[in-house]
């Protein structure tokens, strides 16, 4: 039987890496940079070329799709997933990294149909990684295959999450407390590289062992969801129960037993 969606995922690929080229022509010159909802909420230019570019490409050759993109809905967009052909765009995951030029500045794109992530795309441009996954065909980066590290022992792991300022002081001290309840497990260590996107493929690569997030979007996880599935890793809610795109909250993790560990302890999910 025809793969029905091999045509989305060729003309995604092609336009990612188009899109790529941009970025980094772009870290070469001066960035200019606007303020969204806080002065840690950045937006460049870059991101919303980028995504112009990325959806005028693919809605030239698939009318019908819809798309949800972060500058879209910035901008007043929808951002509701529905059964149809959709499109899930990220241009610039890693938007304070492409400011500083911190080399983890990646491109996020998934694709679902019926509420199911079909394929993903994560490409980290400054390291030159692209990874891709297919459903039921697993996960590769620059076309080798990856998978999972398999750690089952949360003592033993690499954790990453997130980390940065937050105006509320309650929504601060949440964040804190919860590094410092999964520090004290204990674990090896946390790291924050600051691209979700990013911090996924290292999971499903085995560079890191779990990471786990609140607040972020759906254009953040949707790529990197289809590539820790198809890398043999375990993705679910914060509170152990299934993983919803939209929810804005996720633990995953190379195996059920950690991903069940950290779901166990008290972290709170914070009032963004």
């Amino acid at each position: 039987m025809a793969d029905p969606w091999k045509e989305c995922m060729d003309h995604c690929l092609e336009v990612t890496k188009e899109a790529g080229k941009m970025i980094r022509e772009a870290l070469q010159k001066d960035i200019s940079i606007m303020q969204k909802s806080s002065p840690v909420d950045l937006v460049t230019e870059t991101d919303q070329k980028v995504e112009q570019l990325i959806i005028s490409s693919i809605k030239e050759k698939f009318p019908t799709h819809s798309f949800i993109g972060e500058e879209s809905v910035a901008a007043g967009a929808t951002s509701n997933l529905t059964d149809n052909p959709t499109w899930i765009i990220d241009p610039i995951d890693g938007t304070t990294n492409f400011v500083h030029r911190f080399p983890f500045v990646s491109m996020s794109i998934g694709f679902a149909v019926k509420k199911e992530i079909e394929f993903g795309i994560v490409y980290s441009c400054q390291e030159g990684k692209m990874y891709t996954a297919r459903k039921g065909k697993g996960s590769f980066c620059n076309g080798e295959p990856i998978k999972v590290s398999g750690q089952e022992d949360i003592t033993k792991s690499l954790v990453l999450t997130e980390m940065g300022f937050k105006k509320d002081p309650e929504h601060f001290k949440t964040m804190m407390g919860n590094i410092e309840t999964i520090l004290t497990i204990p674990v090896h260590g946390i790291r924050s590289p600051g691209s979700a996107a990013v911090n996924m493929c290292l999971v499903a690569c085995g560079a890191a062992d779990a990471y786990y997030h609140m607040g972020i979007h759906c254009w953040d996880m949707a790529g990197g969801a289809a590539i820790i599935r198809e890398a043999g890793g375990v993705i679910m809610d914060i509170s152990g129960g299934p993983f919803d795109l939209m929810s804005r909250r996720l633990i995953i993790a190379s195996s059920r037993t950690i991903a069940e560990r950290i779901s166990q302890v008290p972290i709170t999910p914070p009032l963004w």
